[in-house]
């Protein structure tokens, strides 16, 4: 997908602040509040734009363990791959699901309240006859860096 330069600069001024008041984002790319609600409209229609959200804080709302877990397996094909996909976004402790090369079939990030919800997290989730041949946990001792915005560049005129 081709984004000119006001798709990027609209972009990246709504990843930086979603809540941008349309008339202060449309004098920051220089166009009118009009054109740019008719961007956004067209980003989100086209899938560019997914949704619009707030960062929380994860340790400030009692939320402090994220591990990293490589899940593999028992069997795969298509329905097992989607439906395993589909527990995983039915989740709440899963922030990320993605399906990966290698040794194993998928990486989660999980984001818990404690070792003990954890503990249950993996006993309810991959222990109870969901296809789970084997997972391992990898936890994160410290976050130097959490960014969700992907650095877009201006095309060139």
């Amino acid at each position: 997908m081709i984004l000119d330069r006001l798709d990027t600069q609209i972009l990246n001024l709504l990843q930086q602040d979603a809540t941008v008041p349309l008339r202060t984002l449309a004098e920051q790319v220089h166009a009118s509040p009009a054109t740019c609600q008719r961007r956004i409209a067209q980003l989100k229609a086209r899938g560019v734009l997914l949704k619009q959200v707030a960062i929380v804080d994860r340790l400030r709302v009692g939320r402090p363990l994220t591990v990293f877990v490589s899940v593999e397996l028992d069997k795969q094909n298509d329905a097992l791959l989607r439906n395993f996909e589909k527990k995983m976004a039915a989740e709440a402790d899963v922030m990320a699901c993605y399906e990966v090369s290698g040794e194993f079939d998928f990486l989660l990030i999980v984001n818990s309240a404690s070792m003990e919800r954890y503990h249950a997290f993996t006993r309810e989730v991959f222990s109870s006859n969901n296809n789970v041949r084997n997972f391992k946990s990898t936890f994160a001792m410290n976050c130097s860096k959490f960014e969700t915005k992907i650095a877009l560049t201006e095309p060139a005129d």
